[in-house]
């Protein structure tokens, strides 16, 4: 997925090819510009309000957003014992945020003095994303984790025909799918909730958020043969814009799943997972 997981190009294993010999290390940073007012809220005060913030990218990690010190309100900040290392970055100091009445420990850290090969993580900080309260992009209130500029969706509709087995039972058949292509993964089957055999369905509790398709809910499938496979079946209800194209239709994955597209070129693409 995107720029630093899965496939993408900062990642353990890229999909593409390069015109150049990778003799640096396996696990790769890069430390871009991000010009957006980004604000962090917890107790109802600001702790951070910055136009000045970085987004590093880090092989096999989500993009976590870095900002100037000096864009933290530091009367909010207490700073702790708590420090943790890493090879690649340096020994990391971190602050504890009061706020309103509000306590998020250790919720803040930074580098004082990274190591020589990531020299512009110093002045800079990072926040738990999950231990504010409220973040904002520009005037936008954000529901989902910060999303990755590289990661993009896009939904298709295709001539495919698709067929979903589950331990080898035929549990969908449909002409009529979406294929949903996300970056750096294989191509996702969707197909009509119609097209499913509703007879094997069961409604499970389970929920996922993506910050890229939505909130998808789930169905374990229940086989004539009594076995049960757990939250292997899902939808989003209510998708983002740039995957609406998968709302009432479902997707397939997990044990026991077998994704057939046939593109009709004479070579069917087996997903098994």
């Amino acid at each position: 997925m995107s720029l630093t997981l899965g496939g993408g190009p900062l990642g353990h294993h890229p999909n593409g090819a390069f015109n150049f010999d990778i003799d640096g290390p396996r696990h790769r940073i890069f430390f871009e510009d991000y010009p957006r007012r980004m604000r962090a809220i917890l107790g109802g005060e600001t702790v951070i309000d910055t136009v000045r913030g970085k987004l590093l990218y880090e092989s096999s990690l989500p993009p976590v957003l870095y900002v100037p010190l000096e864009d933290v309100r530091q009367d909010l900040l207490e700073p702790t014992d708590h420090t943790t290392h890493c090879p690649f970055k340096g020994d990391a100091a971190y602050w504890t945020v009061r706020a309103g009445g509000r306590t998020a420990e250790n919720a803040i850290w930074g580098y004082p003095e990274p190591i020589e090969t990531a020299p512009w993580l110093e002045g800079y900080a990072a926040a738990y994303w999950d231990r504010m309260d409220e973040w904002y992009e520009e005037s936008e209130r954000l529901t989902v984790p910060l999303r990755d500029p590289y990661h993009r969706v896009e939904v298709r509709d295709t001539d495919a025909r698709v067929t979903i087995r589950a331990r080898g039972e035929v549990v969908a058949t449909s002409v009529h799918p979406k294929l949903l292509f996300e970056t750096s993964t294989p191509p996702r089957a969707y197909v009509p909730l119609g097209d499913v055999r509703d007879d094997l369905l069961v409604p499970s509790d389970k929920a996922t958020v993506c910050p890229y398709k939505g909130t998808a809910r789930y169905w374990s499938l229940r086989l004539p043969s009594g076995q049960v496979l757990e939250d292997v079946v899902w939808a989003y209800d209510e998708p983002h814009l740039e995957s609406a194209g998968v709302q009432g239709c479902v997707s397939f994955l997990g044990e026991g799943i077998e994704v057939e597209i046939d593109r009709g070129t004479g070579a069917s693409e087996a997903l098994a997972a």
